[in-house]
């Protein structure tokens, strides 16, 4: 039996999971063939309107070895500037840096395969991944491209997400920094994904849920490949009809010209190989109460407005760093897409996903170590995690799985 902070935990989870509803297949009748060419015109018709919105004319374009095209958008017509509340402004400048910020010198810079040409958006310009029809078709609901789920079911056990997260709460947080591990794990269904990422969160985790989010993930649904991508996400309403992943609304602010939000990152980390990771620093700049974002040892890449948000106007009320896959059971076994590396904790450095050094940001805007870091694997058996301190990663853990496996059939 579970303990009752252990299942409002699991509650939370759930609330701040990413992934796309799926529509099931359904039978049809001859009508419904008759009505389809029409319906697809209509879908198509949609999806270039969509389209319309979120691609923006480029002043250069840049194609990618992985297949993308990122287009230099003029940084004052992003789609974020389409918010009524933006129109007509510019970027803002940057903010002050946290107190007792350190440069992390180990945290891999040039990390996107899009750069590696030395190609780079000119100056006054950001580089922005072209959304095609493709990415909008695979989406379950052309409406919701983009989006995370609009409701989130209360049980745990069904809803198809599995964690192994550390976390912090019961303090007011203004932000928090820690390094990555990169890998590639195994995605074994387009309607699941492997992720990591850091979360900020506020609000009652009903239907006024605030969640800032940042890292890197596998969503063959969302991106159309296996490849592990820098990505952000934010929502004011428990993902109902606010927020959405990198620029695909109006919402995040870009204001760096050399990261794409979605593009893919590279190196990897290797099994027994090299090891790479990418530092992620969230913080609410004191001055205007915006949340920034920065990547690598000092590149900002823009910030998301205090007026998109409530609760987080204010402050986060928990903090949260670690892995999520989303399991759709697939011929009624336990999915083995991977999460972290696809091995456990235990195997540690080199073969085990890590973050490490992890921080929060307080009300003086200090970064201060984690203190009373608390881990869970919902599913230990799949997916698990091990925490520990030490004297040049600080506060870390390791994490991750196979998923099935003898243990976790």
């Amino acid at each position: 039996m579970f303990s009752s902070s252990f299942l409002r935990l699991v509650l939370l989870l759930c609330l701040v999971s990413s992934s796309f509803s799926t529509a099931s297949p359904s039978n049809t009748t001859a009508a419904d063939q008759t009505l389809r060419p029409q319906e697809e015109l209509q879908k198509l018709k949609l999806i270039r309107q969509e389209l319309q919105k979120i691609n923006k004319p480029a002043v250069k374009t840049i194609q990618s070895s992985d297949g993308d095209t990122i287009d230099c958008v003029l940084s004052h017509q992003q789609p974020a500037f389409d918010h009524p509340l933006l129109q007509g402004q510019r970027p803002m400048d940057p903010p002050e840096l946290p107190k007792g910020y350190i440069k992390d010198e180990k945290s891999y810079e040039d990390s996107q395969l899009w750069s590696l040409s030395g190609e780079f958006c000119p100056e006054g310009t950001i580089p922005v991944r072209r959304t095609t029809e493709q990415d909008m078709l695979r989406a379950s609901s052309v409406r919701r491209f983009g989006r995370k789920i609009r409701r989130v079911r209360r049980d745990s056990t069904n809803n198809g997400h599995e964690h192994a997260v550390g976390y912090v709460s019961g303090r007011q947080y203004y932000g928090a920094k820690a390094s990555i591990n990169v890998w590639s794990p195994r995605v074994a269904s387009q309607h699941e994904f492997s992720l990591s990422q850091i979360w900020v969160i506020a609000g009652s985790f009903t239907h006024d849920l605030n969640t800032i989010e940042a890292g890197w993930q596998i969503s063959p649904e969302l991106y159309g490949d296996t490849y592990p991508r820098f990505f952000t996400y934010w929502t004011s309403d428990a993902y109902r009809s606010t927020g959405c992943y990198n620029l695909l609304c109006s919402g995040f602010v870009q204001t760096n010209r050399r990261i794409a939000i979605g593009a893919a990152i590279s190196p990897r980390s290797s099994y027994r190989g090299g090891q790479f990771d990418i530092s992620l620093l969230i913080w609410k700049d004191p001055k205007h109460g915006h949340w920034w974002l920065q990547f690598g040892s000092g590149t900002l890449v823009g910030y998301w407005p205090a007026f998109l948000f409530t609760h987080l106007k204010q402050h986060g009320s928990m903090v949260q760093f670690g892995g999520e896959i989303v399991n759709t059971r697939p011929g009624g076994s336990h999915t083995s897409t991977q999460m972290g590396s696809g091995h456990f904790a235990g195997e540690g450095f080199g073969k085990a996903s890590y973050f490490r050094n992890l921080q929060v940001v307080d009300w003086d805007n200090t970064l201060l170590p984690v203190s009373n870091l608390k881990i869970l694997a919902d599913h230990p058996n799949c997916y698990d995690i091990r925490g520990g301190t030490n004297r040049v990663w600080g506060n870390y853990f390791y994490y991750g799985g196979p998923g099935k496996n003898p243990r976790c059939p």
